[in-house]
């Protein structure tokens, strides 16, 4: 698959896969979707759904998916897969498929993504999506899965903890803002004042100071992280056959 995401988060394996599996409680962890809503299905199909990311206030993107769960397996584990597409003609992503593995680890449960999808827009499309979408992608993944993990393991609810990213976020810009203002003023400095020549040295040390913590400090504990996430996985991974299978019901 093209993209991997796991990470490990301390808490009961059903209480991980309700707050994946439903889609209410899925829709407010998972920075990748705005809405997601399961579609009625007959005896024995697939579950299919519809989902919808908006990207702007006037625009949101839909498509729709389908997707099955293993919720018990011989060896502990437990296994999602779903394939989705979207006709929006603005939506780089025209289809795809993926799967989730629940792992039990110890005290932990190793929660992880697999996936990979084609981009529209021909020669374009396959440019921006590896220049930009695909690491986004990546990114808001990683991201999400550690703030899936702050919601079960702190209770830190999706949206407080958005709250807390965005605002340490802002702190982080105003600093770097405040950096390189106080770098520009420690320079006017060495031609004008009576403390010119130790200031002219100290500021621009200070500024340099100031930015280098604004950019290379660790986010809080409670703030989400997708640096916190494995990005490559450990070993040689397969899709799971549920995949296969569900490829050939939809």
């Amino acid at each position: 698959m093209g993209l991997y995401i796991e990470t490990r988060i301390r808490r009961d394996l059903d209480d991980l896969w309700t707050h994946t599996q439903d889609p209410a409680r899925h829709q407010r962890w998972d920075l990748r979707f705005t809405e997601i809503d399961y579609l009625a299905r007959g005896e024995g199909e697939p579950q299919r759904f519809r989902y919808a990311t908006r990207v702007l206030p006037f625009l949101t993107i839909a498509g729709t998916g389908v997707s099955a769960g293993e919720r018990e397996r011989p060896d502990g584990t437990r296994t999602s897969a779903l394939r989705f597409a979207s006709p929006h003609p603005l939506s780089l992503l025209a289809e795809g498929s993926g799967y989730w593995r629940y792992v039990p680890d110890g005290d932990a449960i190793r929660f992880l993504t697999g996936y990979d999808y084609r981009p529209r827009w021909g020669l374009a499309g396959v440019v921006t999506d590896r220049l930009l979408f695909r690491p986004l992608m990546g990114w808001a993944t990683a991201w999400s899965f550690d703030r899936l993990r702050l919601w079960l393991e702190r209770g830190i609810t999706p949206e407080r903890a958005l709250r807390r990213w965005a605002a340490e976020l802002a702190l982080r810009v105003l600093a770097i803002v405040a950096g390189c203002t106080g770098f520009g003023f420690g320079r006017l400095l060495l031609l004008t004042g009576p403390f010119a020549p130790m200031l002219c040295y100290a500021m621009p040390l200070l500024a340099s100071v100031v930015v280098s913590l604004a950019l290379f400090l660790p986010p809080a504990p409670g703030t989400p992280a997708a640096r916190r996430c494995l990005r490559t996985p450990p070993t040689r991974t397969r899709a799971p056959r549920l995949l296969a299978t569900l490829e050939r019901q939809s």
